[in-house]
């Protein structure tokens, strides 16, 4: 039964988010959707943030809203978010969450451990 089917990605969390208004707010609700991200992310010129979390860490649904909110704030950054039990494979790596990973020109230049909107705030003006 499809109705039934489980909601994954950002639907997933069960929280309240901000609507996203450029297009630019991605979830992969997948290894292969993440996969597919990753690859987009190695090719393209834009830069990008991925903020791995899950939906059973408290932090991570405090910053998630901010997270999304801030997504209005940058539309020039493509911003992913990665639930590490929805794509276990790719993202085993990593040891902490929230994690968020900076990409400019397809390669990783910063990494920001724990919340903070203020931070993160600061991290994505530096990489835009």
């Amino acid at each position: 039964m499809e109705s039934s089917k489980e909601k994954r990605g950002l639907e997933g969390t069960g929280l309240e988010l901000p609507p996203n208004r450029h297009g630019n707010l991605k979830s992969a609700s997948s290894d292969q959707d993440f996969k597919d991200i990753l690859l987009h992310i190695k090719s393209s010129k834009t830069p990008a943030v991925i903020n791995y979390g899950a939906s059973w860490c408290r932090v991570c649904s405090q910053i998630l809203p901010a997270f999304c909110k801030l997504s209005n704030n940058f539309p020039k950054l493509s911003f992913i978010y990665a639930d590490i039990d929805e794509c276990p494979e790719t993202t085993q790596h990593i040891r902490y969450t929230p994690t968020f990973q900076f990409y400019r020109d397809g390669e990783r230049v910063d990494e920001m451990f724990g919340a903070g909107e203020e931070r993160l705030h600061d991290r994505l003006w530096l990489h835009s």
